[in-house]
């Protein structure tokens, strides 16, 4: 009898996590397969550590995704996703490798949708022209050249645009008494990482202090997920270095050449604009009967489709992860595995239904060899907030990414838990 076929949609993070995971919990129960439109994983959290170093990050933050899975047996197909048919069981895809290709299907037995998001640069009036980013090699290079050959020390502002969350996480409680909150960001870790680095690169290159920049968020409050005695810490930390800060903005409507309109009516004059923008759904996600109002995948906290439990999500096209965080979608793909491999025989129930409470883990580049960490489960009901700062999560943040590299993706099952200790036992709190 013919193997259960496990698709797994994307090979970045949450796509090659679920098919590890998978592998690894349901043995050679299943045949696992992954798509992905490119051939590598990008390193995306390391990509401002890089820039504000001076070092182009195509050179240091691309793993090969087959070689990743080859150890595994798991089968790679380098393509691009046009269309799902959950009735059907399939999904279209164009393979991409070279422009062209007819276009192809292949059908599954559970699919798996991590594909992450579409980040929506193109709604953002005059980015192209005046805006700068650091999401993926080619905004974190363009921002590296600018820095190094055409910066003249003016104001920067960094900030976010409005993120459109969609309701498909409504109803669900992480913890008890919690839920999945409304977002008006996607992630403000970046903002916050990208502020810090910068000053320090201002300092290093003489060119001013952190007065010189302004951080921005379209919510109340900044960075809201790490919870408000965290973000309370935060601002009186930046607020005595100087930074300047523009809360309730709502969205970044337009950039231009003089600097940055907001959707409050309130603008800011820029010479450097680091922006991140709304993190929408892919399009061809819109309007299936798996997706929530802005197209993302509905999901229990067992990270099911409760129309189609075939179907799972995990990363930032699930509608449960709040904010859009890499360490969320590491949660999920755990959560995934362990369902499959309940179908399939594999794993108890009692083992396998452990649904998810999602914590922000974040450490961000603070430059000079510094970093901040914050884990807290508040914001979804839960009673922990603890931010830190140093050298130690520096080192956290780069060892991490060395043994990401050096594993293949496979990160042992004490590593939060060592991180942890290290992050938060052997450094004084800020």
């Amino acid at each position: 009898m013919a193997k259960p076929r496990v698709l797994v949609l994307g090979g970045n993070f949450a796509g090659l996590g679920s098919a590890q995971e998978i592998r690894r919990f349901c043995g050679e129960a299943v045949d696992i397969t992954v798509l992905d439109r490119k051939n590598y994983l990008l390193f995306v959290p390391n990509i401002p550590a890089e820039v504000f170093e001076g070092r182009d990050p195509s050179k240091s933050l691309r793993m090969d995704i087959p070689g990743a899975l080859d150890a595994d047996r798991i089968e790679f197909v380098q393509g691009e996703v046009k269309a799902i048919d959950v009735e059907a069981r399939r999904v279209d895809y164009v393979p991409s490798e070279r422009a062209g290709a007819a276009p192809e299907s292949m059908t599954y037995d559970y699919l798996v949708v991590a594909l992450g998001n579409r980040l929506a640069f193109d709604r953002m009036e005059g980015f192209a022209e005046h805006g700068h980013s650091l999401t993926d090699l080619h905004y974190g290079n363009k921002l590296r050249r600018f820095l190094a050959n055409d910066y003249k020390g003016g104001p920067v502002v960094i900030g976010s645009a409005r993120f459109h969350q969609g309701d498909g996480a409504k109803g669900l409680q992480p913890w008890p008494g919690g839920s999945i909150p409304d977002a008006m960001a996607a992630c403000e870790g970046p903002p916050v990482e990208t502020m810090l680095s910068m000053a320090t690169w201002l300092k290093t290159h003489g060119m001013g202090a952190p007065s010189k920049i302004t951080v921005t968020t379209p919510a109340e409050m900044i960075a809201e997920d790490a919870g408000d005695k965290v973000v309370g810490q935060l601002l009186g930390i930046a607020g005595g270095m100087g930074f300047n800060y523009l809360n309730n903005t709502k969205d970044i409507t337009r950039l231009s050449k003089d600097g940055i309109e907001f959707a409050n009516g309130k603008s800011l004059p820029a010479e450097l604009m680091i922006v991140f923008p709304d993190w929408r759904a892919h399009d061809f996600l819109r309007g299936l009967p798996i997706s929530d109002s802005e197209g993302f995948v509905i999901t229990d906290l067992l990270m099911r489709n409760p129309k189609y439990p075939n179907v799972f999500a995990a990363g930032d096209c699930a509608a449960v992860t709040v904010p859009k965080l890499g360490a969320i979608g590491h949660q999920q793909c755990t959560i995934v595995a362990r369902q499959i491999a309940k179908d399939v025989g594999r794993m108890d129930a009692a083992s396998a239904d452990q649904k998810l409470q999602p914590v922000v883990y974040c450490i961000g580049d603070m430059g000079d060899n510094q970093a901040f960490y914050i884990r807290s489960n508040s914001w979804y009901g839960g009673p922990e907030q603890v931010l830190r700062m140093g050298h130690v999560h520096y080192l956290l943040k780069m060892q991490y990414k060395n043994l990401f590299f050096r594993n293949k993706g496979k990160m042992p099952d004490w590593g939060l838990d060592f991180s942890q200790l290290l992050g938060e036992r052997l450094q004084p709190a800020a």
